[in-house]
C-alpha cells in the first residue's frame, strides 16, 4: 500500500457504506407504493406526483452539493446531509395526508445528491493510477442500497406488523442515517494525513480556465433549469398547484437561471482577464462530454429500470413477481459492473474503455429494441444483462476520469455530471410516455452513438493525474 495514502481501504468503507445509506433513505418509498396509495386513497396522478417529488430537486442539489464539499471539504458535508435530512425522512414516516407525503419527499430528493460527495472524497484517498476502480466500487456497491430497500423494507413492515409496519420500517432507515452521520463525522477524514485538501479560489460557480470554457459552462445551465421547468409544467398539468403558482415558479427559475450566469462571469472573470497559468488550465469540453456521456449511462439506467419490470410482464405474459425479480438484476449488476468499468479504465486508458463501453451500450440497446415475444425468456434476460453491465461499465469509467479533470473542482465536475444522469432519466422516461418499447430502446442506442463520436475529442487526463503523481512522489520524499 501506498503510505502516501495510508487507510484509504477503511475510508473507503466508510464512504461506500454512507452512499448506501443514502440511497437507501432515498428509494425507502418505492416498496410501499402499493401500500400508500391503498391507505391515503392516493389516485394515480398523487402516485406520478410523488414520484416526480422524489427525483426532481436531486437535479439542482447534486450541483449546490458540488460547490459545497469543494468548499468545506466531503467530511462536514456527507455528515451535515446525512443527520439534516434523516428530519424529512421521519416526517415522510409519520405523515397523515398527501400534502405531507408531498413535501417530504420533496425535501428527501436532495439526498440523492449524496453521491456526489463521496466522489471528491474517494478521489483524496486513492492515487490516479487506482482512483477509477476505487471510484466504482463506491458507485456500484452504494447504488445496491436502492435494490436493498426494495428487498428488506417489506420484510421489516411485516416483522413490525399492523398498517403502519411500513411507518416503522421508514423510520428505522432514518434513524440509521440519523446514526451514521455522526460516526461519519467522527471517524472519516478529508484527505490523508499530511495532504492538503485543494479548494477552488471562489465559490458559486464552476472554475474554469478559458472564455470558451466559460460560454460552455453558461450553456450546460440550460438543460438543468430546462427540465425544473419541464417537471412545473406536469405539476400543473396534474393539478397538483395552480396556473399562479406555476407562474410564479417559472419566473423564479428564470431569475436564478439569470443569477447562475452573473455568479459564472464574477467568478471567473478575474484569472481569466489576467490570464491562466498553462499548468492550471484544463479543457472544459471534458466536462461537457462527460456530462453527455453520464446522460447516456446513468441516465438510461434509471428509466430503463423503471419501465423494465412493466415491458418484461407485458411482452412474456410474467407474473409481476417474476417480472420485478428480472428488472431487479439490472440494477445488481451494479455490485460488479461499475468497478469493473473503473479498473478498465485504470489499466487501458480513460478515453478508451469509455469508447468501447458506449458503443457496447448502443449495441446493447438496439439488441434489445428488438427483444418480442417470440424470443426465449433466457434469451432475452441474458441480453438485457449484458446491456446492463456495459451501461453501468460505462458509469465507472465516467467517474474514473472525473476526479481527473481538475482536483480542485473535482466536486462541482462530480455534481454537474451526476445532474446531468438525472437529467437524462427524466428526458429518457419522458420520450418513452410518448412512443413504443422499441422506438425508446432505439432512441437511447442512437444517443449512445452521438455520445461515441464526442468522445473523438475528450482528451486523455494525462495532465491532472501526472500532477497528482508529483504531489505524492514530493510528499513520500519530504516524509523521508
Amino acid at each position: 500500500m501506498n503510505s502516501n495514502y495510508q487507510g484509504n481501504v477503511k475510508v473507503l468503507g466508510f464512504t461506500t457504506l454512507a452512499f448506501f445509506i443514502t440511497f437507501v433513505v432515498w428509494f425507502n418509498m418505492a416498496p410501499f407504493m402499493t401500500t400508500l396509495k391503498n391507505q391515503f386513497g392516493l389516485t394515480n396522478d398523487e402516485v406520478a406526483l410523488l414520484l416526480v417529488a422524489n427525483v426532481t430537486l436531486t437535479i439542482p442539489a447534486r450541483v449546490l452539493i458540488g460547490m459545497l464539499v469543494d468548499r468545506f471539504g466531503p467530511r462536514r458535508v456527507y455528515a451535515s446531509l446525512l443527520i439534516i435530512l434523516s428530519i424529512p425522512c421521519f416526517a415522510f414516516a409519520l405523515a397523515n395526508s398527501f400534502t405531507q407525503l408531498m413535501i417530504s419527499r420533496m425535501l428527501l430528493a436532495v439526498i440523492g445528491a449524496g453521491f456526489v460527495v463521496g466522489i471528491r472524497l474517494v478521489s483524496e484517498w486513492f492515487p490516479p493510477k487506482n482512483v477509477g476502480f476505487a471510484e466504482g466500487i463506491y458507485g456500484g456497491w452504494g447504488n445496491f442500497g436502492s435494490a436493498a430497500a426494495a428487498m428488506t423494507l417489506p420484510t421489516l413492515a411485516v416483522l413490525f406488523g399492523g398498517d403502519n409496519g411500513w411507518r416503522y420500517a421508514v423510520a428505522l432507515t432514518g434513524l440509521i442515517c440519523l446514526v451514521y452521520g455522526f460516526i461519519f463525522m467522527r471517524l472519516v477524514k478529508d484527505t490523508p494525513k499530511g495532504k492538503a485538501f485543494k479548494r477552488p479560489k471562489k465559490s458559486g460557480a464552476l472554475e474554469v480556465t478559458s472564455y470558451k470554457g466559460m460560454i460552455g459552462l453558461m450553456f450546460m445551465g440550460i438543460p438543468i433549469f430546462g427540465i425544473l421547468a419541464f417537471q412545473t409544467y406536469r405539476l400543473w398539468s396534474l393539478d397538483f398547484i395552480s396556473m399562479s403558482v406555476s407562474v410564479i415558479i417559472y419566473l423564479s427559475l428564470i431569475a436564478l437561471f439569470v443569477y447562475n450566469l452573473l455568479k459564472i462571469w464574477n467568478v471567473n472573470k478575474d484569472h481569466l482577464k489576467e490570464g491562466v497559468p498553462e499548468k492550471d488550465k484544463y479543457p472544459f469540453k471534458q466536462v461537457a462530454i462527460l456530462n453527455f456521456a453520464y446522460f447516456c449511462t446513468f441516465g438510461s439506467e434509471l428509466a430503463v429500470v423503471s419501465m423494465l419490470p412493466q415491458f418484461f410482464e407485458e411482452t412474456f405474459a410474467l407474473g409481476i413477481a417474476q417480472a420485478g425479480l428480472i428488472a431487479g438484476s439490472f440494477a445488481f449488476m451494479n455490485l460488479m459492473s461499475r468497478p469493473s468499468g473503473g479498473w478498465f479504465s485504470d489499466k487501458f486508458g480513460r478515453k478508451k474503455t469509455l469508447m468501447i463501453f458506449m458503443i457496447g451500450l448502443a449495441i446493447g440497446y438496439a439488441g434489445m429494441a428488438l427483444i418480442g415475444s417470440s424470443w426465449p425468456l433466457w434469451v432475452a434476460v441474458v441480453l438485457t444483462m449484458c446491456c446492463s453491465f456495459f451501461v453501468q461499465a460505462g458509469e465507472g469509467a465516467v467517474y474514473a476520469m472525473v476526479p481527473l479533470v481538475k482536483k480542485r473542482v473535482t466536486g462541482q465536475v462530480s455534481g454537474m455530471v451526476g445532474a446531468f444522469g438525472n437529467v437524462g432519466a427524466v428526458t429518457f422516461l419522458t420520450v418513452f410516455s410518448m412512443v413504443s418499447p422499441t422506438a425508446f430502446f432505439i432512441m437511447i442506442g442512437l444517443s449512445a452513438v452521438v455520445c461515441f463520436f464526442c468522445m473523438f475529442f475528450l482528451e486523455e487526463p494525462e495532465k491532472e493525474a501526472a500532477v497528482q503523481e508529483e504531489e505524492d512522489a514530493n510528499k513520500k520524499v519530504v516524509s523521508l
